[in-house]
């Protein structure tokens, strides 16, 4: 079977990182830096009125958490998304609780933002059919799994969004080719600034944002967009 041909418009390219870290920081500046657009993730709960270390990321690199304060300021101009309060899995707590999560989490981010929060990530990736409902049901018109699929849009069902990859995936740029010549013409990359815990890491996501940049037949995109583009 013949490959579908490929799009006669640019490729959209899309992608958000999860939890509100602090080298969230130096990713922002990185993405401002190329002229691209992201969205991240946010646990409300999880933010205090002071930085403070979570967990060390491979037992070694210290996890620090923005504060509750400076968030507006570091994620200006990005696409802001729910990850619940406090970050647990959907399928160990009741649908009450899962519900509170989802719903409060939206609520608290549109508070603190004063602007629509239309996107959702499920935490570690974990969910249900009842718990996709929810996220419906609260607002959100899009939620990201951990699935790795191309194409990634449309997804069948926008509350079990697919991604074509993690950014660490060694078929990065085999997928991003792969998304090209889909009939959706997006690519979607995920993943933790965390992840980055030195400089080759940091020179190697910044390529990525460089090369997709300079790529005529690639545009950045807002997630949001994909799905209410009046917006």
């Amino acid at each position: 079977m013949n490959p579908p041909p490929a799009t006669t418009s640019p490729l959209r390219v899309v992608t958000c990182w999860d939890d509100g870290n602090l080298d969230d920081i130096r990713l922002c500046e990185l993405f401002r830096k190329h002229g691209a657009k992201a969205g991240f993730n946010l646990n409300p709960g999880s933010h205090r009125a002071e930085r403070y270390e979570v967990w060390k990321y491979e037992d070694a690199y210290p996890v620090l958490r923005l504060s509750w304060s400076e968030i507006p300021a570091v994620y200006e101009g990005f696409t802001i998304a729910n990850h619940t309060v406090s970050h647990p899995w959907a399928s160990k707590i009741s649908l009450a609780e899962w519900r509170a999560e989802v719903v409060d989490g939206r609520k608290q981010l549109q508070d603190h933002f004063q602007q629509p929060v239309l996107g959702f990530a499920y935490p570690f990736g974990d969910y249900t059919p009842d718990a996709a409902r929810i996220v419906g049901e609260a607002g959100h018109v899009y939620a990201r799994t951990c699935v790795s699929a191309t194409p990634c849009f449309p997804p069948a069902d926008p509350l079990l969004m697919p991604a074509d990859c993690h950014h660490a995936d060694p078929a990065f740029w085999e997928r991003y080719a792969d998304a090209k010549l889909t009939t959706g013409g997006v690519f979607y990359f995920w993943g933790h600034s965390y992840e980055f815990t030195n400089e080759d890491q940091w020179a190697a996501i910044e390529e990525k944002i460089a090369r997709i940049t300079a790529d005529p037949a690639a545009t950045w995109a807002n997630l949001p967009d994909l799905f209410t583009p009046s917006l």
